[in-house]
């Protein structure tokens, strides 16, 4: 390989690499704002004491890592439109995954409650 080659394979690396990381960023945040005017309600999925601490203006607070968390979004409406965080959108994502299970099909991982706020326009209040 000569030299000139070589520097251009290390040039497209490096620009395939940096493309790879800039979407995975973006893939990760959910800026795309939610129409709240069809959203049933916004679920906060972390534990009560998270979310004293701080969350969305009403949001209702249901820990998907709690003893009953299935038993508790079961008595919601299964035909709503949620919106679920948390505090990296790691758990939101657990409890997409529960709640399509349990036959939701209107959900959204609106990921860290930053980004829920900014998605939703919704405050974070104490």
């Amino acid at each position: 390989m000569s030299k000139g080659t070589k520097k251009f394979s290390q040039a497209l690396f490096a620009v395939v690499a940096a493309a790879t990381i800039l979407f995975a960023v973006a893939a990760c945040s959910n800026t795309q704002k939610i129409d709240m005017t069809k959203v049933t309600a916004v679920i906060d999925v972390r534990t009560a004491d998270e979310f004293a601490s701080g969350h969305l203006a009403g949001a209702l607070n249901i820990d998907v890592e709690g003893a009953d968390f299935a038993g508790a979004v079961a008595s919601l409406d299964k035909a709503g439109t949620y919106v679920l965080y948390c505090r990296s959108g790691h758990r939101a994502g657990i409890a997409l995954d529960t709640m399509k299970s349990l036959g939701f099909t209107n959900l959204t991982n609106a990921g860290a409650i930053a980004d829920a706020s900014t998605a939703t326009g919704l405050a974070i209040v104490q």
